[in-house]
């Protein structure tokens, strides 16, 4: 007889959204920033944050049950994770679950690639069934911008994503895991899956959860949940920029032991979202277009939302293509831009001194050449602050060093390291306020609404080259499974 008392619950995971289109490697020191390991750790850095690993504390908690935290990786989305930086964490995650716990909750992203596993969530799951078995019961929680496999969906008993974007609900969606796998470890659950992939990729921009297309299938999947044998569906909106045989929009429909029921809401959803397949298209402007429509609102701030470059999917945060049309702006505009020489130099002449070089570009030409800007160092900092608003509330930031400098009516937030602008603590950590700009460029392509939405008169999203383009057909796909839409006429429904 399974009691209270006798039930300990593992956690461990790694969480990677992986853009294969970046440039460079992912290797295993890009996620040291945030290896955590053990009890210990695990509840000093996690307690009391709106996080997935926060939320499993809380959880626990609640149901008075003894957590078994194992080790926890996380790193900034970037390019492909290394055949090295694959197998390490793998291995360290897997030999870190407890012997003695009763299941796992298994924190994931859901769109992790390396160069030998295409589905790498999927890898970490045959690993750990080959270590405990096929009987021991594993929750897994994934981001909405999963690409989910069979194999996935087969080797977890439950899979949880996320029901909002921008990502607010992780907290929520981790306590809805932890419970639903306690209902397993006692017997009181069956859970069968269905799977289901409407062969489409979707570009975030069409993702926003509360309006459109994303808000019509959670409402259905919602609907759907409110039936007592239905335990969970998740909507998965997938990230066309992981060139995996997998990518692309999928749902999870996780019923209490009634197999036909889940494979009849899991295929209705596929249906209903391929039956909405050209209202996932977003109208965007080319950049100077963009600025140009930006200055000519009557009320700010405008955001640019630069979404080619979009550090939460993985780019490298130093396109210029908007900053060129900036440099002499006329009314007040914001940039953050990564660029590691120029905070070196920022930092090497101090606060007052007069800056003059190029910053940006240096990644590469897709993400356009260095821009010269001329102006005065305002502030130096270490880039460090924690999250105040809704997105991962309590969750620590580092933007390595940083340097504002002003340049007339630009100024320029620039950054060691890649900065994603979800939360406002991305401005406010140095002394900048969104309503004292015009113009806001954000390098993002929906989150950013968790930190800047309330402040936004108008939103204009910039068509420009980078390795999160909106533009799907800048993109030559080599793995993912054909027919795909966009880039084909119909799309591939898949059953499984």
């Amino acid at each position: 007889m399974i009691t209270q008392e006798s039930v300990q619950i593992a956690v461990a995971g790694i969480l990677h959204e992986t853009n294969t289109f970046a440039p460079g490697l992912t290797e295993l020191a890009n996620f040291k920033g945030e290896w955590v390991a053990g009890r210990e750790a695990f509840y000093e850095r996690y307690s009391g944050t709106r996080t997935s690993m926060g939320g499993v504390i809380d959880a626990a908690d609640r149901h008075g049950i003894e957590l078994k935290p194992g080790v926890y990786a996380a790193a900034t989305p970037s390019g492909m994770v290394s055949s090295e930086a694959a197998d390490e964490l793998i291995d360290a995650v897997v030999a870190s679950i407890d012997p003695e716990a009763s299941g796992l909750v298994l924190i994931m992203h859901g769109a992790m690639a390396s160069e030998q596993y295409g589905d790498l969530e999927g890898e970490c799951l045959r690993r750990i069934r080959e270590k405990r078995g096929a009987a021991f019961p594993i929750a897994m929680t994934i981001d909405l911008h999963g690409n989910v496999s069979p194999a996935m969906v087969r080797l977890a008993d439950v899979i949880v994503g996320y029901d909002t974007y921008p990502h607010i609900d992780m907290h929520e969606r981790a306590e809805e895991a932890f419970g639903l796998l306690v209902r397993i470890i006692r017997r009181e659950i069956s859970p069968v899956r269905s799977y289901s992939h409407t062969g489409m990729l979707v570009v975030p921009q069409a993702m926003m959860t509360e309006e459109g297309s994303m808000k019509l299938l959670m409402d259905r999947a919602f609907d759907m949940e409110t039936n007592p044998h239905v335990l969970n569906v998740t909507v998965v909106g997938g990230f066309p920029y992981c060139d995996v045989a997998d990518a692309g929009m999928s749902f999870i429909v996780t019923t209490d032991g009634d197999q036909e029921l889940a494979e009849r809401c899991a295929s209705e959803l596929a249906q209903m979202a391929i039956g909405m397949k050209d209202l996932f298209e977003i109208d965007q402007m080319p950049p100077a277009s963009a600025v140009s429509a930006a200055l000519a609102e009557p009320l700010g701030p405008v955001i640019l939302a630069e979404g080619s470059d979009n550090v939460g999917g993985g780019a490298p945060a130093d396109a210029t293509h908007v900053l060129a049309c900036l440099t002499n702006v006329q009314q007040k505009a914001l940039v953050v831009i990564r660029d590691e020489a120029a905070v070196r130099r920022a930092f090497e002449i101090g606060i007052g001194a007069t800056f003059e070089g190029k910053v940006g570009g240096k990644s590469d030409r897709l993400h356009g050449e260095p821009v010269m800007v001329n102006g005065k160092v305002r502030l130096l900092f270490d880039g460090k602050y924690r999250h105040i608003g809704p997105y991962m509330t309590g969750g620590r930031a580092d933007m390595g060093n940083t340097a504002v400098v002003e340049c007339g009516q630009l100024t320029l937030v620039l950054t060691e390291k890649r900065a994603a602008p979800w939360d406002l603590g991305h401005v406010r950590s140095v002394g900048l306020w969104p309503e004292d700009f015009k113009i806001i460029v954000v390098k993002s392509a929906i989150a950013w609404q968790a930190a800047f939405g309330r402040f936004a008169k108008r939103v204009i999203h910039v068509d420009s080259p980078g390795c999160c383009s909106a533009n799907l057909r800048h993109f030559e796909y080599r793995q993912v499974r054909r027919p795909a839409y966009p880039l084909d006429a119909e799309p591939n429904l898949i059953l499984d």
